[in-house]
């Protein structure tokens, strides 16, 4: 039951079999199998399934709330009785770039010294380029990045996935259709984070694959809090991970602009130096995939 729930809730984050197939290393006829098996014992549909999307149905909506609650007693169980507290340090020192450090480590943190107070910890955080080079200088053992996964002294594990989305200011009253051409974007100005950022190497490695060379850079900011800042009082505009403006969208700071046929995704892996073993770490990254939530 745990896993088909894990299944439901990543299909419902994502509104896609497909992503959310690659999200759990399974097949989608094995998400699809998931999703039906639970509709199946609740007599119900929980998604209105289109060509090219899925959709929560009110039922769907209801379930999820339910889903959330009974997974995050599951990762307490496995917290407490999986992983003794002897196998946690009393000082965990790693690094992260800088949209990991913002927007997913701190809930993380501090749902784990609530449960392991003895534990302190020490997070340096900066774009990925700069955390990956203390890691392969031996000043850090591992941390969490938006690499690329390319480099082959450093050892990279698939954390979470992540989309970045085309965001302006709630006020900005151009493109009231809420999607723009690939062409269009070329034209916008644009707020971009500075040269070594993750999210920069990202953004510019996949619109060259849709033969886009460069954007309108207005402003260059070094974190995405200040391009995020910089939005609220102009019509400009950026490309910023989900996960930093999932609270602005709520709020109605943000909208997104969707880019026809254009998805840029990205993962967030954990890394260390290639052949670097630490039960530390192993413990650790135990921690946050059990503890992760959407």
């Amino acid at each position: 039951m745990k896993h088909k729930l894990q299944i439901f809730k990543t299909v419902a984050y994502h509104s896609s079999f497909t992503k959310a197939a690659e999200q759990l290393f399974i097949s989608q006829p094995a998400v699809s199998k998931a999703i039906r098996s639970l509709e199946n014992d609740y007599k119900t549909t929980f998604f209105n399934r289109t060509r090219h999307a899925v959709q929560l149905t009110p039922d769907g909506t209801s379930f999820l709330i339910y889903v959330n609650k009974i997974l995050d007693i599951y990762a307490e169980i496995d917290t407490q009785f999986l992983s003794k507290k002897e196998d946690f340090s009393s000082h965990i020192n790693f690094g992260a770039s800088t949209t990991i450090a913002s927007y997913i480590i701190p809930k993380l943190i501090a749902k784990y010294r609530l449960q392991f107070p003895q534990t302190s910890f020490h997070i340096e955080s900066e774009n990925s380029e700069a955390i990956e080079s203390l890691i392969l200088n031996q000043q850090l053992d591992f941390g969490i990045t938006e690499g690329k996964n390319s480099n082959r002294k450093l050892q990279y594990k698939p954390f979470i996935k992540d989309e970045i989305v085309l965001v302006t200011s709630a006020k900005n009253t151009s493109h009231k259709k809420g999607i723009i051409s690939s062409k269009t974007l070329q034209e916008l100005p644009i707020i971009e984070r500075e040269i070594g950022s993750g999210t920069r190497d990202i953004i510019y490695e996949f619109l060259q694959t849709k033969n886009i060379k460069q954007l309108n850079n207005v402003v260059t900011l070094n974190s995405t809090e200040a391009i995020k800042n910089y939005l609220y009082y102009s019509n400009s505009y950026a490309l910023i991970s989900i996960h930093a403006v999932s609270d602005d969208l709520i709020q109605n700071k943000l909208k997104v602009i969707d880019i026809k046929d254009v998805t840029i995704e990205r993962w967030f892996y954990f890394v260390s130096r290639t052949g670097y073993q630490s039960e530390i770490m192993n413990n650790f990254e135990q921690y946050m995939r059990l503890n992760y939530n959407f």
